[in-house]
């Protein structure tokens, strides 16, 4: 039985390709009842909109790892028409250098963050879930997009 990395990799992104569309469909019939209950009913689902932006925080900051790793961050390609393959590829390391440095300064920033909404136990308003736990999160998964943009550096060709 050999070991293959790109296995993983497959697996991995299609276990977060299920998540993805799962939390898009459960916001999607959560918003769908809100409406209806809001302007049938007059009757608003309570909380739709706190767990509409916590469903939408994760589904974004899980996604940035991804992106990084697959290397699929928007890109302008203009430059790279004047610029020898050798210095196209020392622009593309460098590039990459400065978005994992961004990316561990940001995550760093988020986590001091996350420290003081989680001393503070700030919550949402009307279903009270506590902000600490996704703030962690966002610190966490920047860091991974930072990792991620070291990998594609030491990958570019």
């Amino acid at each position: 039985m050999s070991f293959k990395v790109r296995d993983w990799e497959e697996r991995i992104d299609a276990a977060l390709g299920i998540a993805a569309s799962t939390i898009l469909f459960v916001l999607m019939l959560i918003t769908f009842a809100d409406v209806v209950s809001r302007y049938l009913l007059n009757w608003p689902l309570r909380g739709a909109f706190e767990t509409t932006e916590l469903m939408l925080l994760v589904l974004i900051f899980a996604g940035l790892p991804l992106v990084s790793h697959a290397d699929e961050h928007v890109t302008m390609d203009f430059i790279d028409r004047v610029l020898t393959p050798a210095a196209t590829r020392v622009l593309v390391r460098i590039v990459h250098a400065l978005c994992a440095a961004v990316m561990f300064f940001l995550a760093w920033l988020v986590w001091l963050k996350a420290d003081r909404i989680w001393g503070y136990r700030d919550s949402t308003d009307v279903l009270r879930i506590v902000y600490g736990p996704f703030v962690y999160f966002m610190a966490v998964t920047l860091g991974l997009a930072g990792v991620m943009a070291c990998a594609a550096g030491k990958g570019a060709n």
